[in-house]
């Protein structure tokens, strides 16, 4: 672990949870929220300042800028490191209070505005290995963002460290903020020729040692059910409900199996996360997740089936399911060529860091990326129970973790420039 490299991430770190940059599904604009901008347009003022060249922020919400190589760029590839602004919906992301729990002793962690809902190492094993060291939590009413502001702040780190230390060898570094990963679309809209890299690395993960190169395939679903309105005081044979055919259909589902918290390890699940709508009108969202793309469609095919029981149940009423792919499992196109996986896996060695390797039931950009041809293995950042209020991360595991990235930039530097497994522009 790299001690110089504290204060810098931790003055980042909680400088960018601050700032609110939720993503909305239900927005159509690029990127989805503009308070998104609340931190790029920081980010490209951050890396301007630091001497980054080419820095820009896109008009689709990508902050992208360049550590120039150190070396003669014949043979080395181009490399980027990404992270993303944004937080998920799901639980407020608006006036994060940051609390760092200085050498944490033990014990619970007490959150002020949220007392009676501490986070204890009883409940979270990661937590009872972290005695020492410097934790960082949210006040208890609000996630942190640690997902993936500390990605952000490890970059930044990392960016600076190269910038001011011409001496290390590297080749060309691109650094990559991006938006609206947390709604599937960190991607959608990227121009790779504005990345301009040839392997890229997500800094989105766990626990330290991570290295991923397998992710979920994800597919969203939309049940709309239209029912048959009029007026209630006179509806006895004419209205059909579309609110009580949608709690049918939740019946339906598998309640037991194939659900988020009834799932680990390599099973899939189909989450039902929102639900809107009127006696006229209602929606259901699904996400639907597996390892592999059989199951995936088996998700789908119950959905659809479910949505066919429900409509000839209710011929009076329409009811349809439609499936959009999000992602798609990263092994696909990285277990042709584990170059970049291998290099991750030595950079960790070199750091003293033991490797680990597994299946991460979630996605990243890098899902997206390595679909679109930039393989995009996914590091860690020390990041525990996103998405809510006991969110917390330790700063040492983001010092290592910015350790990691400083080894992994010479290591692409080390490859045979004849090296058949180094990836081509």
């Amino acid at each position: 672990m790299t001690k110089e490299h504290l204060p810098e991430l931790e003055d980042r770190f909680l400088r960018y949870v601050r700032i609110d940059t939720q993503s909305n599904e239900n927005s159509q604009e690029v990127p989805s929220t503009a308070k998104q901008l609340d931190l790029l347009r920081p980010l490209k003022d951050e890396l301007q300042a630091l001497g980054a060249a080419d820095v820009v922020l896109t008009s689709y919400g990508w902050v992208i800028g360049t550590a120039p190589a150190t070396v003669q760029t014949e043979g080395v590839p181009t490399i980027a490191f990404l992270a993303h602004v944004d937080t998920a919906p799901a639980f407020s992301g608006a006036g994060v209070k940051p609390i760092v729990h200085r050498n944490y002793a033990g014990g619970p962690l007490v959150l002020p505005d949220a007392p009676d809902d501490p986070i204890t190492p009883e409940d979270d094993l990661a937590l009872a290995a972290k005695i020492g060291e410097d934790i960082v939590t949210a006040s208890g009413t609000t996630l942190l963002g640690a997902d993936d502001k500390a990605g952000i702040a490890i970059i930044m780190t990392m960016a600076a460290h190269l910038l001011r230390h011409p001496e290390i060898p590297h080749g060309p570094v691109r650094i990559g903020f991006t938006a609206d990963e947390e709604i599937g679309r960190g991607v959608a809209h990227l121009k790779l020729d504005d990345l301009g890299a040839d392997v890229a690395y997500t800094l989105d993960g766990g626990l330290p040692g991570e290295v991923t190169c397998e992710t979920f395939s994800a597919d969203k679903a939309v049940v709309k059910i239209t029912g048959v309105s009029t007026h209630p005081g006179t509806a006895r044979g004419k209205l059909v409900n579309a609110l009580l055919l949608a709690a049918k259909f939740i019946d339906f589902l598998p309640q037991h199996t194939r659900t988020p918290e009834t799932t680990d390890g390599r099973a899939g699940f189909i989450h039902l996360y929102k639900v809107n709508g009127t006696a006229a009108e209602a929606e259901l969202h699904l996400i639907l997740r597996d390892f592999e793309l059989d199951g995936l469609a088996a998700h789908g095919e119950l959905l659809q089936a479910l949505a066919r029981t429900l409509q000839a149940a209710e011929p009076r009423a329409r009811v349809s399911c439609a499936i959009t792919p999000q992602y798609r499992n990263m092994r696909y196109w990285l277990e042709k060529d584990m170059r970049p996986v291998e290099l991750a896996i030595e950079a960790l060695k070199r750091a003293g860091i033991t490797p680990v390797s597994r299946p991460i039931r979630g996605g990243t950009d890098g899902s997206g990326l390595t679909a679109l041809g930039v393989p995009t293995p996914n590091l860690f950042t020390g990041m525990q129970n996103p998405h809510g209020p006991h969110e917390w991360i330790s700063l040492q595991d983001m010092a290592k973790a910015t350790g990691v990235c400083l080894k992994l930039a010479q290591l692409w530097t080390e490859s045979p420039k004849d090296d058949p497994a180094t990836p081509a522009r």
